[in-house]
């Protein structure tokens, strides 16, 4: 057995707070993620994500969400250049949006699909590229893992209960182990951690 090495990764990231959510009570509320995803040991970790990557793969509600704010981080004063690096990104590779109420893309580069995750991610694997990386779209992540189609899991860990909301991992996920591939300790005692699925 050996970590997924050939061919195009499926990476996906989720921000988890320590009791394991990855938004509170309020869905909404995304104000405790602010502290931390401003942060040096962020800002590197998402770069080392997105930069191998030439598919991004979104949901609809989180499409909406990164496709109505990165683009105006460009050229935005003040702005972290790896911040304004991940918007260049975002607007100029391919994305795929899984939507059964969207019919045509409001965004450049954009291609909207009705069909299961898991099918997605197997027809992108069956095409030329890089890595296929999911941020942060929570129904898709799921899917995927459910679907034992993740080859890369991302998380940065965030030292704090919400006490409640969404969590990313349901029981009765496909049994399977992981390799470490990186960690970093940030600021505010936040943890990035990658790794890789053993198959």
């Amino acid at each position: 057995m050996t970590a997924q090495t050939t061919g195009r990764r499926v990476v996906t990231h989720m921000g988890l707070s320590l009791d394991g959510h990855y938004a509170g009570p309020d869905p909404e509320d995304m104000g405790w993620v602010m502290p931390y995803a401003v942060t040096d040991v962020a800002r590197d970790h998402m770069t080392s994500l997105w930069e191998p990557a030439t598919t991004a793969l979104l949901g609809r509600v989180n499409a909406e969400g990164f496709l109505g704010f990165w683009p105006t981080v460009i050229g935005m004063e003040g702005a972290d250049p790896r911040d304004e690096a991940f918007a260049k990104w975002l607007v100029d590779t391919d994305k795929v949006v899984l939507s059964s109420t969207l019919d045509e893309a409001p965004w450049e580069r954009t291609t909207i699909v009705d069909k299961p995750a898991a099918d997605v991610v197997e027809d992108l694997k069956a095409t030329e590229g890089g890595d296929i990386v999911v941020f942060s779209s929570a129904s898709v992540i799921k899917a995927l893992l459910a679907a034992d189609k993740v080859d890369r899991m991302a998380m940065a860990i965030f030292p704090i209960f919400l006490g409640g909301g969404p969590r990313l991992f349901d029981d009765d996920l496909p049994a399977g182990k992981w390799a470490l591939v990186s960690e970093a300790a940030g600021e505010h005692g936040m943890l990035t951690l990658v790794y890789d699925r053993i198959r």
